[in-house]
């Protein structure tokens, strides 16, 4: 039986109609404010999140919609000179709330060429002509009050209830407490809060309590990052979203009313940088031949990052493909993850006998079929094949390959560190030059850093033999590594390695765990 396209296309319109309708009933929460609102466009560059990202996780989305609305650098004065709460008060209705802190930017100079945010201190009318010297305009500058009443009001004329918040702490410590704002713009948002008869929560106390009880230790790192003492993690967006939640059911005001019994907060998915090679990246349980990969994940931020080694002792390109490690490895990974490729050391074996190890030489198409000791026949093909079959593979799967030169061994022939320049190094390379893939050359850069420290004191760091490296020589591949990462240009895993004064903050690796 045939259906009337006309009865198919009236069903879709008021499918619509009642889609739009319903979407028109929902009561809408607005956020506005700064970057510890929104931070950017509020998709988590560089780890820092906004409380506006993560509110709505604790309201009920069958009644209540969240539009956060907040810009990073605004205070209260330029968030209204720029027109963007003229674009909330347009939308807003009877029955809707509007989120509001400012303060992190409010301290600054009231004119200059730079950002001209700042506003008279306190909650005075006193007011002050000036030239901005951005515009080139008249402006009136008012009080930090004066505009927080602004938005209140004019809320409140809408028929919308404000809720008025101090701004939220920065991470900085003095004898193991964290400063308050009450006696600035906590003190003039409650002012103006209780002047105007509205909501007031000290976010500021609130969630800077929570974060003493942690202690600076677990909240540099979890919370916030040491390279940013102003914008929260997703985890301290989050605890400070749970802290006005808290503020919202201690207060009278209506919103409480839509807050889930039973919260379940989602954090934004950790990015899996895998890691393939043999056993100089490879877990391995002797402490006299430790893996760079073993080491690496100090050197990222693991609230973002899980570092997946999958790299296998004596494995070559050819072995980790044939073996199966590869399809399993390839079954893991998802869109937006990183695939780390570092293979060579065992590539030089015998390709027909032994342990069927070796990959033939160079990059091209050639191949070779050999009998397995069990009488099965293997098409064999060149080291840069396979490395191009995971390259290609990785994107496949949406995912970022980056291609490493294999490590240097302790080898100092005329006194420089040993290196496969003119092979494994060298078609590395190419392959990733011909797959247009991110290529780091961890040899040469792990080599420069040895022949600094001398001979002598590189020994220390293979405790075993030449090639394998103890937990100190892991680590010094594994810093190493991770500043190339953050240096390579174009690439997103370098918002995800620790920064340079994070790194030298780290503790000190000893010999033995």
């Amino acid at each position: 039986m045939k259906i009337n396209k006309f009865i198919l296309f009236a069903f879709f319109v008021l499918f619509l109609v009642q889609f739009q309708a319903e979407a028109q009933q929902k009561i809408t929460v607005y956020t506005v404010g700064d970057s510890t609102v929104k931070n950017g466009r509020g998709d988590g560059t560089g780890g820092l999140w906004g409380w506006g990202d993560y509110i709505g996780q604790f309201l009920d989305s069958t009644k209540i919609r969240v539009e956060n609305h907040a810009l990073g650098g605004t205070s209260s004065r330029t968030y209204q000179n720029l027109g963007l709460w003229d674009v909330v008060y347009k939308k807003l209705k009877k029955g809707d709330y509007v989120l509001i802190q400012w303060g992190h930017n409010d301290d600054g100079p009231l004119n200059d060429t730079i950002r001209a945010r700042g506003t008279i201190k306190g909650i005075s009318d006193k007011s002050e002509k000036i030239v901005n010297m951005i515009t080139k305009k008249p402006e009136v500058v008012h009080s930090y009050g004066w505009y927080i009443r602004k938005v209140v009001k004019e809320a409140k004329e809408k028929g919308a209830i404000p809720v008025v918040m101090s701004p939220i702490p920065r991470n900085t410590w003095k004898d193991g407490k964290l400063p308050r704002n009450n006696t600035s713009y906590g003190l003039w948002a409650k002012q103006i809060a209780d002047q105007e008869k509205v909501t007031f929560i000290d976010l500021n106390d609130r969630m800077a309590s929570k974060l003493e009880k942690f202690g600076e230790a677990k909240v540099t790192g979890t919370y916030f990052y040491q390279k940013d003492h102003t914008h929260p993690s997703a985890k301290g967006a989050v605890l400070a979203a749970t802290s006005i939640i808290e503020g919202l059911k201690a207060s009278t005001n209506s919103l409480k009313n839509y807050i889930l019994e039973n919260q379940v907060i989602k954090l934004p998915r950790k990015i899996n940088i895998f890691l393939i090679g043999d056993s100089t990246m490879a877990e391995n349980s002797n402490e006299n031949a430790i893996g760079w990969g073993m080491m690496v994940p100090r050197y990222f931020d693991t609230t973002r990052v899980t570092i997946v080694n999958k790299a296998r002792g004596g494995r070559s390109s050819r072995t980790f493909d044939y073996e199966g490690l590869w399809d399993k490895t390839k079954s893991e990974i998802q869109p937006g993850d990183f695939v780390i490729i570092q293979f060579g050391h065992n590539d030089a074996g015998k390709i027909d006998s032994e342990k069927f190890r070796g990959s033939i030489h160079g990059i091209s198409d050639e191949t070779r079929v050999v009998n397995r000791a069990d009488s099965i026949m293997e098409t064999v093909h060149t080291y840069g094949w396979y490395m191009k079959k995971y390259i290609r593979e990785t994107g496949e799967k949406g995912a970022t390959p980056i291609v490493m030169s294999l490590t240097p061994r302790n080898e100092w022939p005329n006194g420089k560190v040993e290196q496969r320049k003119t092979t494994y190094v060298k078609w590395a390379q190419e392959v990733a030059a011909e797959e247009k893939a991110d290529y780091i050359d961890l040899s040469d850069k792990v080599a420069q850093k040895y022949e600094v420290l001398g001979q002598e004191a590189v020994k220390v760091f293979f405790p075993k033999d030449h090639t394998h490296t103890g937990r100190a020589g892991a680590n010094a591949v594994a810093e190493t590594a991770a500043e190339e990462l953050r240096n390579l240009k174009g690439s997103k895993i370098r918002d995800l390695v620790l920064g340079k004064k994070e790194i030298e903050n780290l503790p000190p690796v000893e010999l033995n765990k």
